[in-house]
């Protein structure tokens, strides 16, 4: 089977594309390279293509011939959206409608998109179930709720064979640190192997759901596999709930004494996140998750060897 990732040469995308060779797949890598990197593909088969989501008549040319594709192309971060809105809204509304468009127009291939738990916003309840009303309080996160929309839209308007995730705060090897943008968990990784004091944003008592690439990706490669679709989203974490104090200690366990450089809030953050993981159970019973203490260890272990 061939399959299209956008965002390939990204973080979750380059981790993907390995996974899927593993299953028996050919991955062709669609990225613009404004985030990814041509590198993160080193010692894999898949075809790099560099361009736009954009661009519908370059979609069409290398969604053509695949079998599926799997939408992770965005512009990512909060920050990011609050200092740009409008290039968040294109990149992540206006894309996506491009890339279900191309599927649509090239034979109704199947679709799996990366949305976001970021929908869910200032809505309290814990655990997120999938029924909650979301309230998004970022641009960021209006964008990826517009992605999740369109994506179910195509599903109930043309018949697009679509699955529309929610990943909850993804972390692993190949995700980049040492920016303004950066994950919470790339970002105390880099800072404790530098010996820097971790960039703490907040008191470090907000929650996350962090889920490991390795987990991400078993679901996708079954999704694919399976031709899994579901006409409501599915949150792909697991219903953890881990406090970035949490993490600290953890982190100091694996390297070491470690000092914290506490900073104000940031804007657009919500407070808590955990997933209600009973869609995603049942609809891939054959995924268990990486433990968080497993995936910190990989992700400190990949991330000395390119510091």
């Amino acid at each position: 089977m061939q399959v299209v990732v956008t965002g390939g040469a990204g973080f979750i995308g380059a981790n993907l594309c390995r996974h899927l060779e593993l299953a028996g797949h050919r991955a062709v890598a669609l990225d613009d390279l404004s985030t990814g990197d041509a590198a993160n593909l080193d010692g894999t088969d898949a075809e790099l293509v560099v361009g736009s989501i954009l661009d519908p008549a370059l979609l069409d040319r290398v969604i053509g011939p695949a079998d599926a594709v799997v939408h992770l192309a965005a512009r990512p971060s909060v920050p990011r959206s609050l200092a740009d809105p409008v290039a968040s809204h294109l990149a992540n509304a206006t894309g996506t409608v491009n890339v279900l468009e191309a599927a649509r127009r090239d034979g109704a291939r199947h679709v799996v998109v990366a949305g976001s738990s970021s929908v869910y916003g200032a809505n309290p309840t814990l655990p997120k179930h999938e029924g909650l009303a979301t309230r998004p309080v970022s641009p960021y996160a209006a964008s990826k709720l517009a992605t999740e929309a369109y994506t179910l839209a195509y599903q109930h308007s043309f018949g697009l064979p679509t699955l529309a995730f929610r990943f909850f705060n993804v972390f692993g090897p190949l995700q980049a640190a040492g920016h303004a943008y950066a994950a919470v968990i790339p970002a105390f990784v880099d800072a404790a192997l530098r010996g820097r004091p971790l960039p703490l944003d907040g008191d470090g008592t907000q929650s996350r759901d962090f889920t490991f690439v390795d987990t991400v990706c078993a679901v996708i490669v079954d999704a694919v596999s399976r031709r899994v679709t579901s006409d409501e989203p599915v949150n792909l974490a697991y219903g953890t709930r881990t406090d970035l104090l949490t993490v600290i200690g953890m982190l100091g366990e694996l390297v070491g004494d470690i000092t914290v450089e506490h900073r104000p809030p940031r804007a657009g953050d919500v407070p808590h996140s955990q997933a209600d993981d009973t869609r995603v159970r049942t609809l891939f019973p054959d995924i268990e998750p990486v433990p968080l203490e497993i995936g910190l260890k990989a992700t400190v272990d990949w991330m000395r060897t390119v510091i």
